[in-house]
């Protein structure tokens, strides 16, 4: 049986800590799709579009993993779906707190028995925030490293 996994988020914009999460989920999973979450309460940096494009120019080589957005509940989106796993990464204690509270209201919603998986970024990107990652780039500052170079390339442009 393939397993069907999702990973969410605004990936606004996608960082290399999200690309450590994606690369180990793909290997755990038979099939992974990297959602983006629309949240109307955040003025996005990058339209919709413009990170879908972009998330998938950066995904290019991996086989099992597709990108698509959504709107709404998390819960809603699995249910529709049908994936089997949701899987969330974390940087520090404050991110599980949070986590876990919203993985446990999920699992309420789940029509099936969905599993929130937990993956621990590589601690060399434990520091990195789509949020802290714009504000440093806004300001001139390098974040040469911090995000994949087609993404370092649009922020450039977006400038």
């Amino acid at each position: 049986m393939k397993t069907s996994a999702l990973y969410t988020g605004s990936f606004d914009p996608l960082t290399n800590g999200h690309m450590n999460i994606i690369r180990r989920a793909a290997r755990l999973y038979d099939e992974l799709t990297v959602g983006i979450i629309v949240n109307p309460q955040k003025k996005p940096y990058f339209t919709l579009e413009e990170r879908k494009e972009m998330i998938t120019e950066a995904l290019q080589g991996f086989e099992n993993v597709n990108v698509e957005h959504f709107e709404g509940l998390l819960a809603d989106f699995v249910n529709s779906r049908g994936f089997d796993v949701v899987v969330r990464g974390l940087r520090a204690a404050g991110d599980f707190e949070n986590e876990i509270q919203m993985a446990q209201m999920n699992a309420r919603l789940f029509d099936k028995k969905v599993e929130t998986v937990f993956l621990m970024t590589d601690p060399a990107y434990s520091f990195i925030s789509s949020s802290t990652i714009k504000e440093v780039h806004s300001l001139g500052g390098s974040v040469e490293g911090l995000v994949p170079d087609e993404i370092l390339r649009r922020m450039d442009e977006k400038k």
